[in-house]
């Protein structure tokens, strides 16, 4: 017998509670969160057959800019889930065919069989990626010229302690503590950027290690700088100096920087949000609603001058670890 799930057409498609939703679903029927995570992800596929349709379009009209462009994603994200509402176009219905019978194979018990389509739209418009194990090192970007002039540095804390979730391993409890802790600063920040908060939390797991390697002061206790911001000139903040690992001309050199402190993780998110909208280089930043896309843009903008930064960061957002983080 087939379980019949609310179709929720009128929802604004960036709902974050969305997302909450379908974790508490999961949690009290997994069943019915199998057929609504399988809806989720045909609602991500006709919205990237949209974006395929728009990116074919020619758009050097007058009324063309980064802002019409944002809120063209936001509607497109929108009208994906709308007709995916219902019947659809067949796509949900045969993934939860499939993941149904493993689900069954493992007997109701929960074996980490978690299906992709979890994740809310917007988080999944690329491949997805096993997440890789980096060489253990603090690998550190220098920052760029216009970073010192502006008294912004921003560095990569991609350390070893990321070689715990390796590809097709369940989210260990320290990656759901890390996701918990962090989740409603990163949704703070989203309001203010527009940039989906699983992306965000992405980002911080990727640059603190899921919160195993951040900055710490002499003493042991956190900077809760997450983003590997470094304190330039115009920060007039508290801030530690540190050795770390930076990359110049393509080849790691060590050296002592200074990188910002707060007082709590929310003001980490605050300032790094502020990071985003402020600054012009990070303009095609601000907004992205896809998650591969916004790893390129970070890079492209000279957040880091790690060559794999951008893959590295799409295979956290993209892969299991962070997905079941956010599931529960």
């Amino acid at each position: 017998m087939a379980i019949k799930v609310q179709n929720t057409p009128n929802r604004l498609a960036a709902d974050i509670k969305g997302t909450q939703d379908l974790r508490e679903k999961f949690q009290k029927d997994p069943k019915a969160g199998l057929q609504a995570a399988a809806q989720q992800f045909e609602s991500m596929f006709l919205q990237m057959v949209l974006k395929s349709m728009r990116d074919a379009t020619p758009q050097d009209g007058l009324l063309n800019s980064d802002q019409s462009r944002f809120y063209t994603s936001m509607l497109d994200q929108q009208l994906a889930q709308n007709m995916a509402s219902g019947q659809g176009v067949g796509f949900a219905r045969l993934i939860e065919q499939q993941l149904g019978r493993a689900m069954q194979a493992s007997d109701g018990a929960d074996a980490g069989i978690v299906p992709a389509a979890a994740m809310p739209p917007a988080n999944r418009a690329g491949n997805a990626l096993p997440l890789s194990a980096p060489d253990g090192r603090h690998l550190q970007p220098a920052a760029s010229q216009a970073d010192t002039a502006n008294g912004v540095g921003v560095s990569s804390r991609a350390t070893a302690a990321l070689a715990a979730y390796g590809a097709g391993e369940s989210a260990s409890p320290s990656a759901k503590d890390f996701v918990n802790k962090v989740w409603p600063h990163a949704v703070e920040a989203s309001r203010s950027t527009g940039i989906p908060p699983q992306f965000l939390v992405a980002h911080a797991a990727l640059e603190s290690g899921w919160g195993k390697g951040e900055i710490r002061r002499a003493d042991g206790t956190s900077t809760f700088n997450l983003f590997g911001i470094k304190a330039g000139k115009s920060w007039n903040g508290d801030s530690i100096e540190t050795p770390t690992t930076e990359y110049v001309d393509g080849q790691p050199q060590r050296v002592s920087e200074k990188f910002r402190s707060y007082g709590s993780y929310a003001e980490a998110f605050r300032d790094y949000a502020n990071l985003l909208r402020s600054n012009p280089r990070y303009g095609n930043v601000v907004g992205s609603q896809d998650g591969t896309e916004f790893a390129k843009r970070l890079q492209q903008a000279g957040y880091a001058t790690d060559p794999a930064y951008a893959d590295k960061l799409a295979r956290i957002i993209n892969g299991p670890t962070l997905r079941q983080a956010l599931i529960g």
